[in-house]
């Protein structure tokens, strides 16, 4: 006589599956879908947190070699992340003068909207890579980037600084998708770095609110993934 741990057993092994529940499919690809069980209602959630020009800031601190979060927490000597919009332009941001700088906005592991610059030499490497990319058919939103300084010694002062170089792999297209889809229906930008003075030079999913354009007089026509080279950058950068 079969027990009934026996027995139950054997009725699930010939009674078939129940059929699994079928997830709801959201509006976009960065948003999870969740269903009430009990009346159906389906609600759209962000895997991305964004308050409007505020990101959360990774600095390149160029004179140790080293990623931080506001100067404060080290992230590495590395950082890799798949570009969710970006702009390379020239400014005078921060107190630190007109420049050549590239700002580029990411989601980070904990799924944070952080942003990042570089000026000078580095801004030239991502430049060149991002030529190399136009004519594989790639934008710079569609690979995972990967940012490494590099050290530099200063032959005519004496020292080192470092420079960042860049490489990239091919990212997953959902992943990508998820991003620029993020990029539509989000304005990306980082409230401090706005001046109304900046010559844009090349604009990936990078945008300011409509009522800052109404603000500000009128500004140089940004060329949509353009590849302009930039002047003579300086010779010893520093953190961003």
């Amino acid at each position: 006589m079969a027990t009934k741990q026996t027995a139950t057993a054997s009725a699930a092994a010939v009674s078939p599956a129940a059929p699994a529940a079928t997830l709801p499919t959201p509006s976009r690809a960065y948003l999870t879908a969740t269903a009430d069980e009990e009346t159906g209602e389906v609600t759209e959630t962000s895997r991305f947190r964004y308050l409007p020009g505020h990101p959360k800031q990774i600095r390149a601190d160029l004179k140790a070699g080293v990623f931080n979060v506001n100067g404060e927490q080290v992230l590495g000597k590395t950082l890799s992340f798949i570009p969710v919009a970006l702009r390379i332009f020239a400014d005078n941001i921060l107190s630190m003068g007109r420049k050549v700088w590239a700002e580029l906005f990411f989601v980070d592991q904990s799924g944070a909207v952080c942003a990042v610059l570089f000026h000078g030499y580095s801004v030239e490497n991502l430049q060149k890579l991002n030529a190399s990319l136009f004519y594989d058919d790639l934008k710079l939103t569609d690979v995972v980037l990967t940012c490494t300084p590099q050290k530099k010694e200063n032959k005519t002062v004496g020292g080192s600084y470092f420079i960042v170089e860049f490489s990239y792999t091919p990212a997953d297209p959902a992943e990508v998708q998820a991003r620029q889809e993020f990029a539509q229906d989000f304005d990306l930008y980082r409230e401090e770095t706005l001046t109304g003075t900046e010559e844009r030079r090349i604009t990936q999913g990078y945008r300011v609110p409509a009522s800052y354009h109404a603000e500000q007089p009128a500004q140089l026509d940004p060329q949509e993934g353009g590849s302009h080279a930039a002047p003579a950058a300086e010779a010893l950068p520093v953190a961003a």
